[in-house]
């Protein structure tokens, strides 16, 4: 996978508890069509079913999990002709995965599309960080997931561009003038 400019799929990524979903729902406020993290979705399933696959029991069994949601995310939105900005994706998925132990990241990402070669990552931001029932771990396993991430999405060809920690309008600016 050599992340592609032609693709309007844009992810967002970085260090759980940075702002993503935040600046998806100004996103989704502007007026652009936006996917929420397969990770969270994939939790609060779980919470109410028998918890098999929360990533804190079983991360693997998640990450294979939030793959296969993140790539029917794909197919789901691949009739918008504009931006699509997605929190966390496939390659957050194959990255987690791998961490676990499974498959390298790049065989498993193979079979898709890349997405738009800019990835926006937001930085570990200690000063809103927090834990809650589908957030667990504490900043310091964040930040190796962020690092994770970062040396991943490089690896494919992605241009990591790290968002600054602005107000969330702010950031949506950034971000919509860096895609211009």
């Amino acid at each position: 996978m050599v992340a592609g400019m032609a693709s309007k799929h844009v992810v967002l990524s970085g260090c759980s508890g940075g702002g993503k979903s935040t600046l998806l729902e100004e996103l989704s406020h502007r007026g652009f069509p936006t996917v929420d993290e397969p990770g969270r979705r994939i939790v609060d399933e779980e919470q109410r079913g028998n918890g098999a696959a929360l990533p804190w029991v079983d991360l693997a069994k998640f990450a294979e999990r939030a793959l296969r949601l993140a790539a029917e995310d794909r197919e789901r939105m691949s009739g918008e002709t504009g931006w699509v900005f997605f929190d966390r994706g496939l390659v957050d998925a194959a990255v987690a995965l791998a961490f676990a132990g499974g498959d390298d990241v790049t065989d498993r990402l193979a079979p898709f599309d890349p997405y738009h070669r800019l990835v926006f990552m937001t930085p570990p931001w200690p000063e809103i960080y927090q834990t809650d029932d589908a957030r667990r771990h504490d900043l310091g396993e964040a930040v190796a997931e962020y690092d994770r991430l970062i040396t991943a999405y490089a690896a494919l060809g992605y241009e990591a561009v790290v968002l600054p920690k602005f107000s969330v309008a702010e950031r949506a600016d950034f971000l919509l003038a860096a895609l211009r």
